[in-house]
């Protein structure tokens, strides 16, 4: 199975060139067959970009998911914990091998199905 993401262009840039491996959500999958990320990298660019391995799930507090997660985090941990204000469980998807799109689609031209971005996810 197949979730599709919408992440900001910034962090989407930094998952493409490898330095960030641990992607943040404060809800995550109620199915536990996704194995692979689309990712739809948010406005200003609006297209979808490229697809990950989900290799692991973390889940535990915001110190403990920055502990484990800091190095490739591609964020502070003044933005982790300001991203996770209020959450008790938090979640980091660890990302594995991403293959860039070599030419990136809008929604329509990727699903014609999909009508708008998800605000977190959508399972494909």
């Amino acid at each position: 199975m197949k979730a599709l993401l919408s992440i900001k262009p910034e962090y989407v840039r930094q998952i493409l060139a490898g330095t960030k491996k641990y992607e943040y959500r404060r809800i995550i999958f109620a199915r536990q067959d996704v194995s692979s990320i689309v990712i739809y990298s948010t406005l200003p660019d609006g297209l979808v970009v490229a697809e990950v391995e989900v290799r692991n799930i973390l889940k535990g507090s915001k110190s403990k998911i920055w502990n484990e997660t800091k190095g490739f985090s591609g964020i502070s941990r003044a933005e982790l914990f300001d991203y996770f204000d209020n959450k008790d469980e938090v979640y980091a998807i660890e990302l594995g091998k991403v293959t860039p799109y070599l030419e990136p689609k809008s929604l329509k031209e990727f699903n014609p199905s999909i009508k708008a971005a998800p605000q977190s996810f959508i399972y494909i």
